[in-house]
């Protein structure tokens, strides 16, 4: 794997939360307008839950906004943008390594927030 590579995937791993997330983002892309969440929850066969947290993640993230009218793909950068291409020829070529990288990543999330409380247990702060 080639060190652009390398940083592509830190760039998934930092910028999605989920696949879930990956996946709208390229909807929001594949139609650039703004899009309901009725809309994304069709489109991805997805909850309100998944579809909410992964907009929130994207807007977090610079690459959605959310506004009264729907999410839509709006990446804060053009650098992000053409980022956000590579992810999606990426993911379109090694979908495997791409979902792999975001759900390491979510795993380290959560096993570094379950070891924060280990951490605690025992002292009498």
């Amino acid at each position: 794997m080639s060190r652009s590579d390398e940083e592509l995937l830190r760039f998934v791993a930092a910028s999605f939360p989920s696949i879930w997330a990956l996946e709208l983002l390229l909807a929001l892309r594949s139609e650039r307008r703004s899009w309901s969440s009725s809309e994304l929850v069709s489109a991805l066969r997805a909850s309100e839950l998944v579809v909410s947290r992964a907009v929130d993640g994207l807007v977090a993230a610079g690459l959605a906004s959310f506004d009264n009218e729907g999410a839509s793909y709006l990446p804060v950068t053009a650098e992000m943008d053409a980022c956000v291409d590579r992810v999606e020829q990426m993911y379109r070529s090694h979908p495997n390594r791409v979902r792999r990288v975001i759900i390491s990543a979510t795993r380290s999330s959560a096993a570094a927030f379950a070891d924060a409380f280990k951490l605690r247990r025992g002292r009498d702060d």
